[in-house]
């Protein structure tokens, strides 16, 4: 354990140096925070509370751009050759990246809830132990995407043009950006088979409601089996050195990680259950004091 501490320090040293973490994981959530909260929300108390959730999820979200570019980073320039010389795996060294993005990304959080109750007057966070697994769960989903962003490709130009594909839909469809009943109903069937529309959702329910992790266990569990996927096949597919040659089925294997939310959006396009809850967070938003009676 002394050892995974000390990694895990050099990894947070890493990567507060990595210009990439500091635009994604500072400068850009508290530029999102600003803009929703006071040009969106107005900064009317009721629709600050109800774009946390976004908010929060862009923040978590935004962690694996940042660590997979960290990671390629760290490869060209020979860093992670250095540590294969030491007793470290590969699963050391991406736990560790995990890790250490988590430490990094739950102050940014923090700084968000903290502001939006001292500069916009939100006293009411909701359940706040829910909050904080869906932040701890979503952190590590997403993280764990970064470790196969960076493990399927090898040039960091590379890099940002797998991350932009996924980047686009992810804060698009998912209600994080426009709300999910917002959107034709077209683009709301190819949402909910989005990891980050159960977190945005969960996030929304979670500080609006007030409803308890029990009662978002669905998108709680879909986001932990699917961090636990990638993370196993980011392992598999780790290298070391840059002139490492990338497996035939590399790329196969990471889109297998899309199997749990594949399943999950068939289930809700037939309920339509999600979508149903994104629209009652959005009428309360519009209608405070008026959703006591909301089915949790």
């Amino acid at each position: 354990m002394s050892n995974f501490a000390a990694l895990t320090r050099m990894r947070i040293q890493l990567t507060i140096r990595n210009k990439m973490f500091l635009f994604f994981s500072v400068i850009m959530p508290f530029a999102f925070f600003f803009l929703y909260a006071g040009v969106f929300a107005k900064g009317v108390p009721e629709g600050v509370r109800y774009l946390l959730g976004p908010v929060v999820a862009l923040t978590v979200m935004g962690s694996f751009w940042g660590l997979s570019a960290a990671l390629v980073t760290f490869r060209e320039q020979g860093i992670l050759r250095r540590f294969h010389v030491t007793p470290v795996t590969p699963s050391d060294m991406l736990a560790s990246s995990v890790v250490a993005n988590y430490l990094l990304t739950m102050p940014t959080v923090l700084l968000e809830l903290l502001f939006a109750r001292a500069f916009f007057h939100v006293h009411n966070f909701g359940d706040l132990l829910a909050v904080f697994i869906l932040v701890t769960v979503g952190t590590v989903s997403f993280a764990s995407l970064g470790l196969v962003v960076a493990s399927v490709t090898n040039t960091m130009q590379e890099t940002q043009i797998i991350n932009q594909l996924l980047w686009l839909p992810l804060i698009f469809l998912s209600g994080a950006t426009l709300p999910l009943p917002s959107l034709p109903a077209v683009m709301q069937r190819v949402g909910v088979f989005l990891p980050a529309t159960y977190l945005v959702n969960s996030l929304q329910r979670a500080i609006v409601f007030s409803v308890p992790i029990t009662h978002l266990l669905l998108g709680v569990l879909a986001l932990f089996f699917w961090a636990a996927i990638t993370f196993f096949v980011s392992a598999q597919l780790f290298r070391w050195d840059a002139e490492s040659k990338i497996p035939r089925r590399a790329k196969l294997w990471a889109a297998s990680t899309a199997i749990p939310f594949l399943l999950l959006g068939v289930y809700e396009n037939r309920t339509g259950r999600l979508v149903a809850e994104s629209q009652a967070a959005m009428h309360a938003a519009e209608n405070p004091g008026r959703h006591a009676d909301t089915p949790k």
